[in-house]
């Protein structure tokens, strides 16, 4: 449960601000990603949808508000990160007509949790959350561009969700301030889902699979679950799991999985091993509070064509191949009227499928060395960045220090380290940092001690 002071009364919820953004300049040309100033909005048909169009010199994001609010794709550096069913592809399918299952368009979307039939405080699928249109609005356009799209009430559970999406002028960073309000008159339990569907065949939708496409996020030392995750559906022993040095890996591999992991950092990250473009999601996690089965963050992947009852030669309309990746708000409980926000980020870069981890400024695959020779300190890594701009060193040594610029980098290509710079002798440690167009520190991609390369008789001095 949460306190007040996380929620807000009805009277004061019916709008939420969105996250207030510097005002940001237009970048050096650097690239041409980077060349025009400013984010834009407008109206566009995408694929057959009436959408609504936000973009920037590095991100492009189309959202389709007839379609239950979707964020139905986002491009980067002319990459497509989300899957769209290739079934549905430009169509609306009224409310009213078969099943959920028929209606699963791709994309990004919102969902409550916990799932099932077991009673009211389940949430069935039904009702008008995922599928209702809902309502666009434009909050702002400029330095910062932000939408507002708001939901219908859903009479099984009783609630609303409101979601502001916004870019800002010169990064690929992607902002979300997620809503859900208790329009009911009791109070109710519940916790708020983002649901990001990834394809893992190239083109989208097809039999050309992805085998190096990955899910991944840190395990809890202290979890909950067996072996740091929770087989929610599908084998145990399912091949596509790996747990290594610390981070839970999945994968698709022809079976249908869902998979329960109570991360306690933060983030997941999907992975193109193929293409090397990589998406990092972030939100807050509490670790006093309870969530919906433990789980912070859920991976869920479609399986192979499932032979109809009526026949085994034909099948039924296989989704996919796609994996979900899911990150989960706390359980909430909301009195009538009162409201909860979920806030998270994207970050999109391009780096391969050696991913170890990722900070706040970038992705790290190479973990960062620095090795004392002859010719000079020796700083080597490869890394993903989040913000164009230069990676900078910084030096530390008993009475002395300093930075160094490295290189400039972007987040549309992989940055691979290796450089010789003259350092102060007495240097023993030193950080690589992201500084962005603007001068701004986002943070190190890695701090290590310098160690010193081996002596010509093979052992190791400096």
């Amino acid at each position: 449960m949460q306190s007040a002071s996380v929620r807000t009364k009805a009277r004061f919820a019916t709008l939420f601000s969105v996250i207030a953004l510097p005002a940001l300049l237009a970048l050096p040309l650097q690239s041409q990603a980077a060349s025009a100033p400013g984010c834009q909005l407008h109206a566009t048909n995408y694929l057959g949808w009436k959408a609504e169009e936000i973009s920037n010199p590095w991100v492009k994001l189309e959202i389709v508000p007839q379609i239950g609010g979707r964020l139905i794709q986002v491009t980067f550096g002319g990459h497509d990160f989300l899957y769209i069913n290739p079934l549905l592809q430009g169509k609306v399918i009224p409310l009213e007509s078969k099943g959920y299952g028929d209606r699963n368009y791709g994309g990004d979307k919102i969902w409550p949790l916990p799932e099932g039939n077991r009673d009211e405080q389940h949430w069935s699928g039904g009702g008008n959350l995922d599928d209702a249109p809902f309502t666009l609005q434009v909050l702002s356009s400029g330095p910062t561009c932000a939408v507002r799209l708001t939901g219908p009430i859903n009479p099984e559970v009783g609630q609303r969700y409101i979601r502001d999406i916004s870019i800002g002028a010169d990064t690929p960073v992607i902002s979300f301030h997620v809503v859900m309000q208790n329009m009911s008159g009791y109070p109710q339990t519940w916790s708020e889902q983002t649901i990001t569907e990834y394809p893992t065949s190239h083109p989208s939708g097809s039999d050309n699979f992805n085998t190096r496409f990955w899910g991944v996020t840190e395990v809890n030392p202290a979890s909950a679950y067996l072996n740091g995750y929770h087989v929610r559906t599908g084998p145990a022993d399912n091949s596509a799991f790996l747990v290594s040095a610390g981070m839970f890996r999945v994968h698709w591999n022809h079976i249908m999985q869902e998979v329960w992991i109570d991360s306690q950092s933060g983030w997941l990250a999907a992975v193109d091993g193929w293409t090397g473009y990589t998406m990092v999601e972030r939100h807050r996690i509490d670790p006093t509070a309870v969530y919906p089965g433990k789980a912070s963050i859920i991976f869920y992947s479609t399986g192979e064509p499932t032979p109809l009852p009526a026949s085994g030669q034909t099948t039924e309309p296989r989704e996919g191949p796609f994996v979900e990746a899911e990150m989960n708000s706390p359980m909430v409980e909301l009195a009538p009227g009162e409201s909860y926000a979920m806030d998270t980020q994207w970050y999109p870069t391009r780096m391969g499928e050696d991913f170890k981890t990722t900070t706040y400024s970038g992705v790290i695959g190479t973990p960062l060395t620095a090795t004392a020779t002859p010719a000079g300190l020796v700083l080597s890594g490869s890394f993903g960045v989040f913000y164009a701009g230069d990676l900078v060193v910084h030096l530390y040594g008993r009475g002395s220090g300093g930075t160094a610029k490295l290189m400039p980098v972007v987040p549309t290509e992989p940055v691979h380290l290796h450089t010789i710079i003259q350092a102060p002798q007495n240097t023993t440690r030193v950080s690589v940092h992201v500084i962005d167009s603007h001068g701004l520190d986002r943070g190190p991609l890695g701090e290590v001690l310098v160690q010193p390369a081996p002596s010509t008789d093979g052992t190791s001095g400096r």
